[in-house]
């Protein structure tokens, strides 16, 4: 088994990347082979929306590291995706990343319908914004860059496993023991 494990933040160290590694730890212990990416290590041209990847089955962009990210999504049994919370969503980079690798994600019948292409795989989503927990209830922050996620991902046929966030990060980059029991619990839900 062979989980993917995608970072979007910039910060190493920070808040979204201590959650990443807890699960991390969590499935090495499980003999689990895991990989971590760290998306703003990439170089991933945007997308330019000629649709030739719904045909082809492959992106006709020169080789860059969104072609190596879809054989890496094809190749793993289960997804964690790791990310800040930026305006109420996902940072530019992961969906820049996500519009790229549409092909792998899901295709069409012929009737243009969506059909998921990763069918049977499970994902986890982690999130932290730095947003208070009373404004992040009622401002949706964190909730926004969840959908955004958990839309991609069971678009794409991903079994969502857990959405667990962390709010009010700003210096305060710790996690308790209680999400660091949740994170534990939900990664192992991916074997």
């Amino acid at each position: 088994m062979k989980i993917l494990i995608i970072n979007a933040s910039p910060r190493r160290n920070g808040t979204v990347d201590t959650m990443l590694d807890i699960a991390c730890s969590a499935l090495e212990k499980k003999n689990v082979a895991v990989e971590k990416i760290f998306v703003n290590n990439l170089n991933i041209k945007y997308c330019t929306g000629c649709m030739a990847c719904r045909e082809k089955g492959d992106c006709i962009l020169p080789e860059d590291d969104g072609h190596m990210i879809a054989r890496k999504i094809n190749e793993c049994d289960g997804l964690i995706i790791g990310s800040p919370v930026y305006w109420g969503n996902i940072p530019g980079s992961l969906k820049v990343m996500f519009d790229r690798i549409v092909y792998v994600m899901m295709g069409e019948n012929s009737v243009n319908y969506p059909v998921p292409k990763q069918k049977g795989k499970k994902a986890l989503i982690l999130t932290a914004c730095t947003t208070n927990k009373i404004g992040d209830f009622f401002a949706g922050e964190s909730k926004g860059a969840q959908k955004a996620l958990k839309e991609i991902l069971s678009y794409s046929g991903f079994g969502i496993v857990g959405k667990l966030n962390r709010n009010n990060t700003k210096n305060k980059h710790l996690i308790s023991d209680k999400l660091k029991r949740k994170i534990i619990a939900r990664s192992g839900k991916l074997i």
